[in-house]
């Protein structure tokens, strides 16, 4: 191996921003963060579990709900003037 052009490999611990677990391993990077691991992503774990990061779930069911009653009510007007 040449000298010198390989980064330094220390000790580094893996932290999920989900479930708060931490794993001791070695790394080029002394601290890393993962979103899921395998302690709860829902294809080791089997069940379901919506990760909600910064309300974006709540933010798309109030576009989807906004969207579904603009819709609506479209339909109804074009019901209304096909009525005339």
């Amino acid at each position: 191996m040449k000298e010198g052009i390989h980064p330094n490999y220390v000790e580094a611990t893996i932290t999920c921003t989900s479930c708060n677990s931490e794993v001791k391993t070695r790394a080029t990077v002394p601290a890393i963060r993962v979103d899921l691991c395998s302690n709860c992503h829902p294809y080791y774990t089997g069940k379901q579990r919506i990760v909600d990061t910064a309300g974006r779930v709540e933010r798309f069911n109030q576009r989807r709900a906004a969207g579904d009653k603009a819709q609506k009510a479209a339909a109804k007007a074009a019901k209304a003037k096909a009525a005339r």
